[in-house]
């Protein structure tokens, strides 16, 4: 099944939700790493919330997730595009007991930050602590206290896949206050009812169906996602020239070579002795 995300939309009313599945993605954002299972599990529902969050992006531009604590995983990094573009990463310290895998254990106590960052324009950020048992839980306090919108979620991750499901609840326009509750209420329960092993596995019409039959949705068309990084070459020479003439000239002086590995896809990316000259000259 292709990687993707499909909005969904109950007429008369102001609730919207969203299915992700993803596979492909996962497995090259965890190709060339070698990440606990746990930290894998942490790693596919990020990227499957991000997916989700993505979706209210008008603009060209990016969201990130990102969470840091005192714990054996000190930073969790995952992005999307508004064209659906996905990586992820993970930093963990080594020797750890990895047999518990909740978001406490993992990360410990620490801040989720999401940031809206578009290529024009200032970008937008909301930091809440890490309060919650797993990371859906978070995010519900986040679009709470930032967002003002009553949103569930419910994300889930094993063999290299992850899925998610969201249901926010929007301004009223379309129906009343009161029509808006109702309906709100009935379709968070039915929600509930969705196992993870459901999520994970079964197609978007199958579990439309399963819990939403009753009340038919609308489905735009489902937007592809797919695994995408912002490495170049012009991006890590300019990180390189940023170091200044000193941190330049050591490697210069030495064996003349830098690589540079990107954390995200592991693209390494070499600069020989010429290139250096050439960007200690540029800063001179």
């Amino acid at each position: 099944m292709q990687d993707h995300k499909q909005r969904f939309l109950f007429p008369d009313s102001d609730i919207r939700g969203e299915l992700v599945q993803v596979e492909g993605s996962i497995s090259r954002i965890l190709e060339g790493h070698s990440y606990p299972l746990p930290v894998q599990g942490l790693i596919g529902e990020a990227v499957a919330a991000v997916a989700l969050l993505a979706s209210t992006l008008k603009f060209k531009g990016r969201l990130a997730l990102q969470a840091q604590g005192h714990g054996p995983v000190s930073l969790l990094l995952a992005e999307c595009t508004n064209e659906g573009e996905l990586r992820a990463v993970a930093r963990h310290s080594e020797g750890q007991d990895w047999s518990h895998g909740d978001i406490r254990t993992l990360i410990g106590d620490g801040n989720m930050v999401i940031t809206i960052i578009p290529e024009q324009g200032q970008q937008y950020q909301g930091i809440v602590p890490l309060e919650g048992d797993t990371l859906a839980q978070c995010l519900e306090s986040y679009f709470q206290q930032s967002e003002q919108l009553p949103t569930r979620l419910w994300l889930t991750s094993g063999n290299n896949r992850a899925a998610g499901l969201l249901l926010q609840r929007l301004p009223n326009q379309l129906a009343s206050t009161d029509a808006n509750t109702q309906m709100w209420n009935h379709l968070d329960a039915l929600a509930t009812t969705l196992t993870m092993e459901e999520l994970l596995n079964l197609d978007d019409q199958t579990i439309l169906h399963r819990l939403f039959h009753d009340t038919p949705p609308q489905l735009p068309d489902a937007q592809p996602l797919q695994f995408g990084c912002t490495c170049t070459r012009d991006r890590n020479r300019n990180a390189l020239i940023s170091l200044g003439v000193n941190e330049l000239q050591t490697p210069l002086d030495e064996d003349g070579e830098v690589t540079l590995t990107c954390d995200f896809c592991r693209h390494q990316e070499k600069f020989d002795a010429v290139d250096l000259a050439e960007m200690i000259k540029e800063i001179n």
